[in-house]
């Protein structure tokens, strides 16, 4: 058989840099001033994935007591491909959602700066696990990292430890502590008040034009 390589088309200049600041509640906050929703999807389908869990472990018992194999238990492989449909609509779901906005992101953007974000380091906060787990960041991130390579654009990641949430986006002070909880940025020297994804997405940008 004989292969052929496609060659991809780099994308014309926009003229136009994004910073990205990821987050749980909204997906991504952009220096632009928009925003891309989490779709939330595991809690769409918690109930419902809880439920069917709770008869595959029903029918796992009783093909055990009945001492029969699992691979022979037509009810339990019933219910086992039931729940694999379900897991199958949310990753597909999530694959779609992601696809679309880097795509988005890609074609309308010759530089992209984001936070280089610890993510394994974030995974170890129990309290936090599932749901950095459940939006993909570092799916989001591989996306936008090779269709930059397809298409000539930029990715710039900005080091992990720049307080790019602390520091004022007008004056550039840097507070010295802000609670998760404080979800609009004032600032003590210039006075600015401003969301506080908003504010760090501005820092994230001017930071990667500068690295």
């Amino acid at each position: 058989s004989i292969l052929c390589e496609e060659e991809i088309e780099e994308l014309a200049k926009t003229n136009k840099n994004i910073g990205i600041d990821l987050g749980i509640k909204e997906f991504a906050t952009m220096s632009d001033c928009t925003k891309a929703e989490n779709l939330k999807l595991s809690k769409e389908y918690e109930k419902k994935l809880k439920r069917e869990q709770r008869k595959l472990s029903r029918r796992c018992k009783l093909a055990k007591d009945s001492d029969k194999k699992l691979s022979d238990s037509r009810n339990y492989q019933k219910q086992k491909k039931k729940v694999a449909k379900i897991h199958n609509k949310i990753r597909n779901k999530r694959k779609d959602f992601i696809n679309k906005l880097s795509t988005k992101i890609i074609n309308n953007h010759d530089i992209i700066c984001i936070e280089d974000l610890n993510i394994k380091g974030m995974l170890k906060n129990h309290k936090l696990a599932k749901s950095i787990s459940d939006v993909s960041w570092s799916e989001f991130v591989r996306q936008l990292e090779y269709k930059a390579n397809w298409y000539g654009r930029k990715i710039v990641k900005v080091p992990t430890f720049y307080p790019s949430s602390k520091t004022c986006s007008s004056c550039g002070n840097i507070k010295e502590t802000l609670k998760l909880s404080e979800r609009i940025y004032h600032c003590e020297c210039c006075r600015l008040e401003i969301d506080r994804d908003y504010n760090a997405s501005i820092n994230i940008l001017r930071k990667g034009l500068e690295i």
